[in-house]
């Protein structure tokens, strides 16, 4: 036999994967030692109790070059005989009491066990050995403080198993010790997982019949009261008093801003729900058809508009039209107090080849204390009455963003403007 190999659960990358060795160094080592290698490697890959099965069963044996492996597990106050590999049966898929078999004695006494006959040690169950061809063995824990395990080696003559094949198997039943959790931890991860995607698609059932019972529940009553509005402003106008007409115009205006409302929640819950058709995506060309949109809502305005050539970016295109409208109208609105408004949407380039957009303007701004507020849906930082809005547009933008892969950042001053940023990474 080589030199002693002394690994432990070291010999693994716990709860990684042991990088393979090249065909020089395999044969640089003792036949033992490249065995256990390989068996250490196979075992950090492997993410099923039955992938550790046939791993461990066939290098016990083969580690030194006996007769007959089994590969037992605890299961409670009994040791289960999960697998083997021998060249008689054994006692594959049995249960023995943990005082009743060595496999017990190995895991309550947490240290291996060196039989070199079977007949002769009362530590052995006789009568289950005497059908079988076993004549020695040697039995190690899985793991020496609580041992989940056992792997037992066994030979049809005797055999007193030596201090380098118990090393061997015990750093074996280290590794397996390793791979079993990680098969443990792999189990919780899918089984979390499972529950995600099944809360996943509930929430998505739910927001669906949300998003209908928006559309139409939540959008009759407004259309009721908008006509009764009408109807009283051209029934009854004269016999109200001046307070009462004011009021009554108030309610088509509240009606929109509303409906405004729903058309948001709408378009939020649909942009989380949809699937997207990426293709390249000319982001100055759609800046420009916007601006010229904005313009013809408001011509009285004159607002400088300034896009500079860009190359195409991998998106869907109306998601992101949704984004530029919601940043570049932002920009028009907070402008409309400022001589010599200006709107930019803008590009550069980082040393890793990741290209920054930015929509910038020179108008109303915000303290920078408040930019957490951004996102959020219906947190404003200006009062309704200065600026009209949702407070869901740039909730909108940041989920399209996201979307898309990328992420979106605000700077600005209060009076001096604000500039959005955004990158666009791989769309999902």
């Amino acid at each position: 036999m080589h030199a002693p190999i002394r690994s432990s659960a070291s010999a693994s990358t716990e709860f990684g994967v042991v990088p393979p060795l090249s065909s020089e160094a395999y044969s640089a080592l003792p036949p033992t030692a490249a065995r256990l290698v390989r068996a250490v490697q196979d075992l950090s890959l492997a993410h099923s109790i039955e992938a550790v099965r046939e791993i461990v069963r066939h290098a016990a044996r083969e580690l030194t070059h006996a007769d007959g492996a089994t590969f037992v597990l605890r299961d409670g106050e009994q040791c289960y005989y999960f697998d083997e590999d021998a060249i008689a049966p054994l006692w594959k898929g049995q249960r023995f009491p943990m005082e009743a078999c060595v496999s017990g004695w190995a895991m309550r006494h947490g240290e291996p066990v060196v039989i070199e006959d079977v007949f002769a040690d009362p530590r052995v169950p006789v009568d289950a050995y005497r059908r079988t061809f076993v004549q020695s063995l040697v039995m190690v824990p899985i793991r020496a403080a609580n041992p989940i395990g056992a792997i037992g080696n066994y030979w049809s003559q005797s055999h007193r198993a030596t201090d380098e094949e118990v090393q061997v198997l015990q750093a074996l039943a280290s590794t397996t010790a390793v791979a079993l959790e990680n098969v443990r931890v792999y189990g919780e991860l899918e089984k979390r997982v499972r529950e995600r995607t099944r809360q996943l698609e509930n929430a998505n059932e739910e927001l669906q019949s949300f998003s209908a019972s928006v559309s139409h529940d939540l959008r009759a009553p407004l259309a009721i009261i908008a006509a009764c509005a009408d109807l009283l402003r051209l029934t009854s106008a004269d016999a109200l008093d001046a307070k009462a007409r004011e009021l009554l115009l108030k309610i088509p205006t509240q009606v929109t801003r509303m409906s405004a409302l729903i058309d948001d929640l709408l378009r939020l819950a649909r942009i989380r729900e949809a699937e997207l058709n990426v293709a390249p995506v000319d982001l100055t060309a759609l800046a420009h058809e916007i601006a010229r949109e904005l313009r013809g809502r408001e011509p009285e305005r004159a607002v400088e508009f300034v896009a500079p050539p860009s190359e195409p970016v991998e998106g869907d295109a109306p998601l992101l039209r949704i984004a530029l409208e919601n940043l570049l109208s932002n920009a028009w609105k907070f402008t409309r107090h400022t001589p010599g408004a200006r709107v930019e949407l803008g590009h550069f380039a980082h040393g890793d080849g990741v290209r920054t957009f930015y929509v910038r303007d020179n108008g109303a701004g915000f303290a920078m204390a408040e930019a957490t507020k951004l996102f959020t849906p219906f947190r404003r930082l200006h009062h309704a009455a200065d600026y009209a809005g949702t407070g869901v547009g740039l909730t909108i933008v940041a989920r399209v963003i996201d979307k898309h892969g990328g992420r979106i950042w605000a700077e600005a001053r209060p009076g001096e403007g604000a500039t959005f940023s955004f990158t666009l990474g791989s769309a999902r």
